[in-house]
């Protein structure tokens, strides 16, 4: 895939003669609010850089998904060259390519580069593009390939989810708080040119949060554990998220766990919301902001690249406290269900996703009653978007029963839900486990 992500990004084609060159570029922009089709035409007469796809407005993803380029001279060849533009420093796409009169290079999204004879027929050994992808779900070793050489390196990483806290034991009529979701994993991606680069690289793969764990029957929960930090060698860095804290027996703040930032990881919640890792957001981020984790829902602790903030609790607790979102790193956990004061079932939440700005809406919530039950394990996550986190536990008011788990974030950094209160003798929920960190290398 070829994106164009910022206003300082655009496409180039570079030609050796005055061979006419004829180009057809199709791409779609992508916004919060959908996607716009557009395309440029042009011809080239003279050995120079033309600007074939220009930078994106604001906001604007633009991504290129076909693109011709058709040597129409009658005789003469033309070399051509197709670049990426980031404020002024290139990055070559394609090796130097030869097309001879009525050759075309062609390109299409999810197929790449192809060039063709003045005929129509695929000439696939005339382009020197190998493309090699290591995916990391544990610590292990990058090996730069060797079956060809590698000019550019792409690195995605995800550090791990933050662990929900346990629910609360008690059967008193006394408030008792359900656990505060994790925080989710930040996301990092970086660009670098291989022979910057070892023949080996060492990548460390951060570990999800501890689930929080049940203290004794009539007492408050513990937290959750913070996740781990991810690591591509000495060049890149994605920090985790912060536990969140165990339910209390009383009408305190349960605080959600802080997202992991590019700079530093999410702190564990505590009465109050656990603040988001370097650069810190004290309410929806952006950029590689982490985002402090919630002390109530978390309709406030979305992220765009840092992890999404945990769910927390209000002091009197509200039912359906869900976890934040982050577009591109770990959502949060939901918070565990909780018990008002007389004691009633005040219901926890959902958790958080990836891939969106919109908090909630991912891993489904426990139900609650009699036999309460454990909440939803977060979504997994892809090339494309982070692990979603925990739903919380489902609580109860029945006599001796204990308090359903939070569920566990999904990979590449979901945070884990909360757990839910349990009715003295039973104990609240465990926490639910945060997801482990991700890494994928792409080499060309």
């Amino acid at each position: 895939m070829i994106f164009l992500k910022t206003t300082s990004e655009i496409l180039q084609l570079i030609t050796s003669s005055t061979a006419d060159l004829e180009f057809s570029i199709n791409w779609v922009d992508i916004t919060s609010t959908g996607a716009t089709p557009g395309s440029t035409e042009g011809k080239i007469t003279t050995a120079t850089t033309t600007t074939i796809v220009a930078a994106p407005a604001a906001s604007t993803y633009r991504q290129v998904k076909s693109a011709s380029i058709r040597n129409a001279h009658a005789t003469n060849p033309n070399i051509v060259t197709v670049k990426k533009d980031i404020s002024a420093t290139q990055y070559e796409l394609t090796a130097d390519i030869t097309l001879n009169a009525g050759e075309v290079l062609t390109y299409m999204d999810a197929i790449g580069w192809i060039k063709y004879t003045s005929g129509g027929v695929p000439l696939d050994s005339a382009i020197s593009f190998q493309v090699d992808v290591q995916k990391f779900t544990s610590s292990g070793t990058w090996t730069k390939p060797t079956s060809f050489t590698p000019k550019a390196v792409r690195i995605e990483a995800w550090g791990g989810g933050g662990g929900g806290g346990a629910g609360a034991s008690l059967a008193s009529a006394t408030v008792a708080k359900g656990g505060g979701g994790g925080g989710g994993g930040a996301f990092v991606r970086a660009f670098i040119l291989a022979e910057d680069l070892s023949t080996t690289e060492t990548v460390t793969i951060g570990l999800g949060g501890t689930a929080g764990v049940p203290g004794a029957a009539g007492a408050a929960g513990g937290d959750g554990g913070g996740g781990g930090t991810t690591t591509f060698g000495a060049h890149v860095t994605a920090f985790g998220g912060g536990g969140g804290r165990g339910g209390a027996i009383s009408a305190v703040v349960t605080g959600g766990g802080g997202g992991g930032g590019i700079g530093g990881a999410g702190a564990v919640g505590t009465t109050s919301g656990g603040a988001g890792g370097l650069p810190t957001a004290a309410t929806n981020g952006a950029g590689g902001q982490g985002v402090t984790g919630a002390a109530a829902t978390g309709t406030t602790a979305n992220a765009e690249n840092g992890g999404a903030g945990g769910a927390g609790i209000n002091a009197t607790p509200t039912a359906g406290a869900v976890g934040g979102s982050s577009i591109n790193g770990g959502g949060g956990g939901g918070a565990g269900g909780s018990h008002s004061n007389i004691p009633g079932i005040v219901a926890g939440g959902a958790g958080g996703r990836s891939g969106i700005y919109v908090a909630g809406g991912g891993a489904s919530v426990g139900t609650n009653g009699a036999a309460p039950t454990a909440g939803g394990a977060g979504g997994n996550g892809t090339s494309i978007k982070g692990g979603g986190g925990g739903g919380g536990g489902g609580t109860t008011v029945t006599a001796s029963t204990a308090g359903g788990a939070g569920g566990a974030g999904g990979s590449s950094g979901g945070g884990g839900g909360g757990g839910g209160v349990g009715m003295n003798p039973g104990l609240g929920g465990s926490g639910g486990v945060g997801g482990v960190g991700y890494v994928i290398v792409c080499s060309w």
